[in-house]
């Protein structure tokens, strides 16, 4: 069974932190490269950042390098996304993605993810 569900979404303030959780079926997270991804409105999508969840190996968008943490649970096929200092720019939708294996050059390809949860909004005010 293919399923990915985010939640954590919210309205903060400028600066304040947020942690999104994107809970796999056991299936989907046997993909072993699980994404997030935002599209803010009138905007592409774009890779947030990624994880390797066979190694731990994580990548980053440069927007949101040393503000944002990617990790994972693997005994509870969640991975999380920790977002701290969010500023204004970072609202949007956010979305969860799994694919097979993590690369560096091409880890925020968004078609190169097979799964998609239906996403978890996140809105920051300054």
């Amino acid at each position: 069974q293919v399923q990915l569900v985010e939640s954590g979404g919210g309205s903060v303030q400028a600066g304040g932190s947020l942690r999104l959780a994107c809970a796999a079926s056991k299936y989907t997270y046997s993909r072993n490269c699980m994404g997030w991804f935002r599209q803010a409105p009138g905007k592409e999508r774009e890779g947030v950042a990624a994880i390797y969840t066979g190694g731990g190996t994580t990548y980053y968008a440069d927007s949101v390098k040393g503000r944002f943490t990617i990790s994972q649970d693997n005994a509870k096929n969640t991975v999380y996304l920790r977002m701290n200092s969010l500023k204004p720019e970072d609202t949007g939708m956010y979305y969860c993605a799994a694919r097979f294996d993590c690369y560096s050059e091409s880890w925020s390809w968004g078609y190169e993810y097979n799964y998609w949860g239906q996403g978890t909004q996140v809105t920051v005010s300054s």
